[in-house]
């Protein structure tokens, strides 16, 4: 028996910069009820859950046992993925192809804003021996490598700001773009230097959300209400986790990531074959450099599509029209989802102004961050974008309950 994946439904809370009338349990919780309702399950429908988080941005150990609450998965089988949002959607989509389960859920949060000293956390990342004790902002590894890729590629530091610009105007339209705003490029390179060439408004700044997303079989899905969005490809890929060792010239976490999906959904040539893209823009030269990894446009050429409105809204290949974690906020382990989300509502037709129009496949690309050269990608698409070579695994066939519906959201968790 084959079985296809897709996501059912997806909740979220509006991003923000600042929460301090939330915890991070009343966050997943309105995410959660946002998420059943919109895939028309109860939580007790759910088999198994997977959260992302980081034990050092939560102030926790073992953090998978402070979730059931929010997420009605009391009893349940949880666990944690100590990486981004992407790599957690896979391994629910991967617990589905096994065949032992019809619905997953994923969830991940940022509360960012509770975290005083983020680059300290940052810094433990880093090698104890050649990298720590350079006592150095970890934003230097993001300046190293964007001079490289600026000198290896001829992009210009104007080329950079223009993704800023772009992506936080995309935000303007984007209800959760928290940090949309109308800037020039002469704003963007005006601002003050952070870790050379990068300067402060090509960092994406956090923001607190919650993204809790389900997952379902195809057999499963067909039984519930909405619009399911499949996914035709998955991949994912580690580089270096070392300074010393790693590919400083191109993303090779991306790269690698990218093919393993596009031979999972049978794309050939993604620029066609793909009508839009949600990729991770932590940093301004970020979006190009993944960009070009992905094979949508040749090294060295992001930066001038992106100059000539190639990758804008109304442009040939609309790139992050959500405002990207550049307009809505770095998110720690949920930025994945939250790119994911937006491509949902893309291929759902329900990205009102940010739409774009007749979208039927997309693709999603996240990266762990600062200092890891991890990476994901998903190529997702809607019944019309359907094509061959969806992500198919051989698992034995298993009759499919009758999920529950209708019956409202579960008890508030204790705070």
């Amino acid at each position: 028996m084959f079985r296809n994946v897709a996501i059912v439904g997806v909740g979220s809370t509006p991003a923000a910069p600042v929460t301090p009338h939330l915890s991070y349990k009343e966050l997943t919780y309105e995410a959660a009820v946002r998420a059943y309702s919109d895939a028309g399950i109860e939580p007790e429908d759910v088999e198994s859950f997977v959260c992302v988080s980081e034990d050092f941005h939560e102030g926790t150990s073992i953090f998978d046992e402070y979730v059931p609450d929010q997420l009605g998965a009391v009893q349940k089988p949880v666990h944690t993925i100590s990486g981004d949002g992407l790599h957690g959607t896979i391994s629910a989509a991967l617990q589905i192809l096994t065949g032992q389960f019809d619905l997953v859920v994923v969830e991940g949060h940022s509360k960012a804003s509770n975290v005083l000293t983020p680059h300290h956390i940052a810094n433990y990342a880093l090698d104890p021996v050649f990298n720590r004790p350079l006592g150095v902002n970890p934003h230097y590894v993001a300046g190293l490598e964007m001079a490289r890729y600026l000198e290896l590629t001829g992009t210009s530091r104007e080329e950079c700001a223009r993704v800023v610009v772009k992506n936080r105007a995309h935000a303007l339209l984007n209800p959760s773009g928290c940090f949309g705003a109308t800037l020039t490029v002469e704003d963007v390179l005006g601002s003050p230097p952070v870790a050379e060439p990068l300067v402060e408004l090509e960092i994406a700044p956090h923001s607190d959300v919650a993204y809790v997303i389900v997952l379902a079989s195809e057999d499963a899905a067909r039984t519930l209400r909405g619009s399911p969005i499949w996914i035709d490809g998955m991949g994912w890929s580690n580089d270096s986790p070392t300074l010393e060792t790693r590919d400083w010239n191109e993303a090779a976490y991306a790269r690698d990531a990218a093919r393993m999906a596009y031979a999972k959904a049978g794309v050939q040539n993604p620029y066609r074959e793909i009508d839009f893209a949600e990729v991770d823009d932590t940093y301004s030269y970020k979006e190009l450099l993944h960009l070009e990894a992905l094979g949508l446009f040749r090294p060295g050429t992001a930066g001038g599509a992106t100059a000539d409105g190639l990758t804008s809204l109304g442009g040939e290949f609309p790139v992050n029209p959500s405002g990207g974690c550049l307009g809505m906020g770095r998110m720690h382990e949920a930025s994945g989802l939250a790119r994911l989300a937006e491509a949902m509502a893309q291929l759902r037709g329900e990205a009102g102004p940010r739409q774009v129009p007749d979208a039927t496949r997309g693709l999603v690309m996240s990266w762990r961050g600062i200092p890891t050269t991890s990476g994901a990608v998903l190529v997702l698409s809607g019944d019309e974008g359907r094509g061959g070579g969806r992500w198919r695994a051989s698992c034995p066939a298993r009759s499919v309950p009758a999920v529950q519906r209708g019956r409202g959201p579960f008890p508030s968790p204790s705070q």
